[in-house]
């Protein structure tokens, strides 16, 4: 399977942190949590988190502190078919494919439901064909990138499809929780909205400036580790659980399985030219990066990614992949993919990036 061309969007609204510290600081909720809580997100936001800036689905982050389900559902309608529309209308533009040339749409998304599926809604707004397969995957977090493209390439192995589209989408904004808790204080100082694509193809184009072959993967899933990272629903409302054995058991799980991966692929790890991380917060990536034995310079566009638009779940690995093909210094070779994210789930893939046609 070859990653023919890619695409991101995020929502137009970019806000700082000090932004999102004055306007939590002047809203009702801000007396509603107890001292220990508005410290912690007062640390969160005032200190150096790996994060400047994010762009939410709101038009002021007044907005924001209006959390009930039937507001926060509103959002994703709204936000998440347009968002993945507006990526996968740019990756098809770089791949020169028209709508009606992708035979397969795969579409995961963790910060809404619709049912019908999201698939449906981007098949409608591209124009793709009626006979086109749809799946929609949902549950597997920020995660999610590389199982879907595990299920593009089984349909492009099986002969189903020539060219799949792919596509992560997240609201994170429409998963708005708030309460004295310190995880789900962090977490609403690190996730960002945004979507990204991908067109995922059993032959290379033929004039690529860079080919990219997703050429060996894996995943390893630990249910023990279930309630370390987590959406919960409390009162209609999903309430994201995250806790401080988060980035070493993303360190631990991550390096396990890029020595099983690079092994059964006879690939020696200090051969890998590029790292396309996603980094679920700075401590997330300073654990991954020592669990690894990287310098800092090889997570650098995950670094960049992350201080660009926060937590992007699962759309986040699209963004740093994108932006590491688009950097001359990237040597081609053997890159390293990764995501890892609610179950305790972790997933890997080793891409074969060369110079193309």
């Amino acid at each position: 399977m070859f990653v023919t061309a890619l695409g991101t969007a995020t929502p137009a609204q970019r806000y700082t942190k000090a932004q999102c510290w004055h306007a939590f600081e002047t809203s009702a909720w801000f007396d509603r949590l107890d001292a220990r809580a508005r410290a912690v997100a007062r640390s969160v936001l005032q200190r150096d988190n790996g994060i400047e800036t994010r762009h939410l689905a709101v038009d002021s982050l007044d907005e924001v502190f209006a959390i009930d389900a039937d507001t926060l559902h509103q959002r994703f309608v709204t936000h998440a078919p347009a968002l993945a529309m507006r990526a996968a209308q740019q990756a098809l533009r770089e791949a020169g494919l028209a709508a009606r040339q992708i035979d397969a749409i795969v579409v995961s998304t963790c910060t809404g439901y619709l049912c019908p599926g999201l698939s449906g809604y981007v098949v409608e707004r591209l124009g793709l064909r009626a006979d086109v397969l749809a799946f929609d995957l949902v549950g597997q977090g920020c995660a999610a990138a590389l199982p879907n493209w595990q299920v593009a390439q089984a349909l492009l192995a099986a002969g189903s499809a020539d060219h799949v589209l792919s596509v992560c989408v997240e609201v994170c904004s429409a998963a708005m929780y708030l309460d004295n808790d310190a995880g789900v204080l962090i977490s609403a100082c690190l996730f960002g909205d945004g979507a990204g694509a991908a067109v995922l193809s059993r032959r290379a184009a033929p004039h690529a400036t860079r080919r990219v072959r997703f050429a060996h993967h894996g995943s390893t899933i630990d249910p023990t580790q279930r309630d370390a990272l987590r959406f919960e629903t409390r009162g209609g409302l999903l309430r994201n659980v995250l806790t401080r054995a988060v980035p070493q058991l993303a360190a631990r799980h991550a390096h396990a399985l890029i020595r099983r991966i690079t092994e059964r692929a006879g690939v020696d790890e200090g051969a890998i030219a590029g790292w396309i991380v996603h980094a679920g917060g700075r401590d997330v990536l300073l654990a991954l990066q020592d669990a690894a034995g990287l310098d800092a310079d090889a997570l650098r566009h995950s670094a960049a990614m992350l201080r660009a638009y926060g937590n992007l779940s699962s759309a986040f690995v699209f963004f740093v992949l994108q932006a590491a093909l688009a950097d001359r210094r990237m040597l081609n070779g053997w890159w390293w993919m990764t995501a890892f994210g609610a179950g305790f789930s972790c997933h890997g893939a080793l891409l074969e990036v060369d110079g193309g046609g």
